[in-house]
């Protein structure tokens, strides 16, 4: 269908099938910020908050946070640049050093990994607060000469991904720009003052945002932190669904009323975007949790291995997601050369090992009548189903011969398979529970998922 820039028409877009099957995305934070690598560690966006907003961008532990933390006064981030790089060594010094460095990147090895662990679609950062582009505009920078990446990383690997049977899609920080606004963001007051840029700013965006539809065609748009005002961003939408009609907007394009500093309700979103926390029940309104595998989204240098999830807890993140009808948007932070870290790395392989065994309880699923029960041995489960088809996944390996998954109350069962194993397996219900008779061996896993095929006139 045809969309017109009102409410009515642009409400009446659906989530595309394709975005609900997806389940797993990657997003890219990749920039300036990628050559000092520099931020607190030791906890997460959430744990950070809880000690006050001016603490917490004082010691901001996004590591692409890094110019609006130089700027506040004494904060550890502007302690360590004097360290490392001296006084008279401004931010956009950075921008020969990415440039230099980013002759070493290779977009097709990314995308394979991507591909390799199962990631259907990827968010890469085209430009982040900082206000640096990573695609030649048309539209420079009007404040600062040549802040620009030096190779088109938006379109090599926007080439790279498609070519490699994944969506592509565009973060822009569409509210907020630090090379328009130079006020540091340091308590409340300040974080609504960024909000406030010039009229041309607005403009600004609007090119970009026009031009990065035009010129590479993502099927995601992933604004931040709001749109600037003057813009009807009805007429953004109706322009990307008419053109691409497969896209999807997040909902982060609310809008600020200058004068009032109050912001204007969201007309129309495809999804939610939780970041750093997952719901605790299932939503009907489809989402996506995005966060990072360690606690920036940015490369932080810092970071070690006990900043980063485990496999085993990245699966079962991904599971208790996916049960309740959303989608990971799993971020990775390159050196400034293009280098995955091998933590990360490692992250990303474990979760891809799993998906082998288990992807089909996982990609193409919806959630069930509800996301979650237990066993009575006191295991963790998650449910996820397609064409008549129960998956049940167990958070954790049995140790016992039997199983006994609690109130699940199923009829007309015909057959139950473990992924990854060819055996069909005996069954009984008692009362409301179902007892599964396990294989004599199960491989090592961080969790298990059972194949419930269900008769074609069953109503469960």
């Amino acid at each position: 269908m045809k969309y017109s820039a009102d409410k009515d028409s642009i409400s009446k877009h659906e989530v595309p099938e394709w975005y609900h099957d997806a389940k797993l995305g990657i997003f890219i934070h990749w920039g300036l910020y990628s050559v000092p690598a520099f931020a607190v560690t030791g906890m997460d966006l959430l744990e950070s908050m809880k000690k006050g907003i001016e603490v917490h961008f004082e010691n901001n532990p996004y590591a692409e946070w890094y110019l609006n933390t130089l700027r506040i006064p004494n904060s550890p981030t502007q302690k360590y640049h004097k360290e490392t790089y001296g006084e008279n060594f401004f931010y956009d010094d950075f921008v020969p050093m990415f440039n230099e460095a980013i002759k070493k990147w290779n977009p097709d090895e990314w995308a394979e990994l991507f591909k390799k662990i199962g990631a259907k679609y990827v968010v890469l950062t085209t430009k982040h607060c900082d206000g640096f582009l990573l695609w030649p505009s048309k539209q420079p920078n009007p404040n600062k000469e040549n802040y620009i990446a030096s190779r088109d990383i938006v379109g090599e690997l926007t080439e790279a991904v498609k070519r490699n049977g994944m969506k592509m899609g565009f973060y822009y920080s569409t509210a907020w720009d630090w090379s328009f606004n130079i006020k540091s963001i340091k308590d409340a007051a300040s974080f609504l003052e960024n909000y406030i840029n010039p009229p041309e700013y607005t403009e600004y965006v609007n090119v970009h945002i026009y031009e990065l539809i035009d010129k590479y065609k993502p099927t995601i748009l992933w604004a931040d932190m709001g749109y600037p005002p003057g813009t009807d961003v009805l007429e953004i939408f109706a322009y990307f669904y008419n053109n691409i009609p497969e896209g999807v907007v997040n909902d982060r394009w609310k809008q600020i009323n200058p004068k009032e500093k109050t912001f204007t309700r969201l007309a129309h979103f495809d999804y939610n975007t939780p970041e750093y926390t997952v719901f605790k029940k299932i939503k009907k309104k489809k989402w996506e949790t995005c966060r990072g595998i360690g606690t920036s989204f940015g490369y932080n240098k810092f970071e070690s291995e006990e900043d980063y999830l485990t496999p085993e807890e990245l699966i079962l993140l991904f599971i208790d997601i996916v049960s309740k009808n959303g989608n990971l948007l799993l971020n990775v932070g390159p050196m400034a050369d293009g280098t995955i870290p091998e933590g990360q790395k490692k992250c990303l392989l474990g979760l891809g090992k799993w998906l082998d065994v288990n992807g089909e309880a996982i990609f193409g699923t919806r959630p069930w009548k509800y996301a979650k029960e237990n066993t009575t041995e006191g295991i963790s489960v998650r449910f996820t189903q397609k064409n008549k088809i129960l998956y049940v996944i167990l958070m954790g390996k049995p140790e016992t011969e039997e199983i006994t998954i609690e109130n699940i109350k199923l009829k007309n069962i015909s057959q139950i398979n473990l992924l990854g194993n060819e055996e069909t397996l005996s069954w009984r219900m008692q009362n409301s529970n179902l007892i599964i008779t396990l294989p004599q061996k199960i491989e090592i896993s961080s969790a298990i998922s059972f194949k419930i095929k269900l008769n074609p006139t069953n109503d469960n």
